[in-house]
């Protein structure tokens, strides 16, 4: 994006608004830290980038804000195995190629992967999205 950093605040905070998310000083701190580039980063990558800055923020207040914009749709929570959580800041639909050995996640366009067989379910659902990660490890 390569904003200055007051560019930078002031598009995070009309960002914020336009989901009806309180722009906090450390939801604005948290956002500045995700939304300059589109990444893949953990809870943990967050909590030390964003503390680098001027400001503290707590690890619960990075969880809280990270399940937030997740419920708001500005983020993807992508699952990599049952302990692991990693936020997609690019939430258009695609996939992923997570490497086990390194921790490396790394993006699929949905048209590069065709997804067949889905199952026929209830009339009732409906399907919202299909997200495939693809595990890999070194030779």
């Amino acid at each position: 994006m390569n904003l200055y950093p007051d560019q930078l605040r002031q598009r995070v905070i009309a960002r914020l608004a336009q989901n009806s998310i309180n722009p906090t000083r450390q939801r604005v701190e948290i956002g500045m830290c995700l939304f300059d580039c589109d990444k893949h980063i953990t809870a943990d990558q967050l909590l030390e980038l964003v503390n680098q800055g001027r400001h503290e923020v707590s690890k619960a207040t990075v969880y809280n804000t990270l399940g937030l914009f997740a419920s708001k749709g500005l983020l993807r929570e992508v699952v990599v195995d049952p302990g692991k959580q990693i936020f997609d800041t690019n939430t258009a639909p695609h996939h992923h190629v997570y490497n086990t050995d390194t921790g490396e996640l790394k993006d699929i366009e949905s048209a590069d992967l065709v997804v067949s067989g889905l199952p026929v379910l209830d009339e009732s659902i409906e399907i919202t999205g299909v997200d495939i990660v693809v595990r890999v490890k070194n030779a």
